[in-house]
């Protein structure tokens, strides 16, 4: 399936769910897809084997970065049980196969390292790099979608900013 087929299903599956369980508020669904696979310009060539997303809440970034990244195994942590059906549902309907959903903090998971941690909006930098703590080593890369108050969260760390439509991605390295 092509990714604007893959998309116009997610839409409908979004629309369909949201009108139940509220899960985002967005009015731009493409916007905000557009905005998940930016951060595909920050990694560059780097093509990581396994990549986790935390609070993937309605998928983004991850459902979108899953797709475009068809050779990575995403882990997908999702808490809140709404929001981890609807991304189980959209796994099964968008074919996925590369994707597991996980209906919990991403903490009361066995710890195994990725090459890619993602999360958007989740939490303060120090905090998701401290429950993460066990899933990255000096070789992975954390990609975080962030707002206009990043500055603040990055004292001490090795973090390049690339600035898009008024979304700060942050890309952290060589953490260990």
């Amino acid at each position: 399936m092509k990714f604007d087929q893959t998309i116009s299903i997610y839409k409908e599956i979004l629309n369909k769910f949201n009108k139940i369980h509220n899960l985002t508020r967005y009015e731009d669904i493409d916007s905000q897809i557009n905005d998940s696979i930016a951060g595909l310009e920050i990694l560059g060539d780097f093509a990581p084997k396994t990549a986790i997303d935390v609070g993937s809440g309605a998928g983004f970034p991850a459902i979108f970065l899953a797709l475009k990244m068809p050779n990575c195994k995403w882990y997908l942590f999702e808490p809140n049980s709404k929001k981890a059906s609807f991304l189980s549902y959209a796994k099964i309907h968008l074919d996925l196969q590369n994707v597991k959903v996980y209906a919990k903090k991403i903490q009361d998971q066995n710890k195994f390292v990725a090459d890619l941690i993602t999360s958007r909006a989740l939490a303060k930098t120090s905090d998701l790099l401290e429950i993460c703590k066990g899933f990255y080593n000096e070789d992975s890369k954390i990609l975080l979608y962030k707002g206009s108050s990043v500055l603040e969260e990055l004292q001490g760390l090795n973090a390049k900013i690339f600035n898009k439509n008024n979304r700060n991605f942050v890309l952290l390295e060589n953490l260990c």
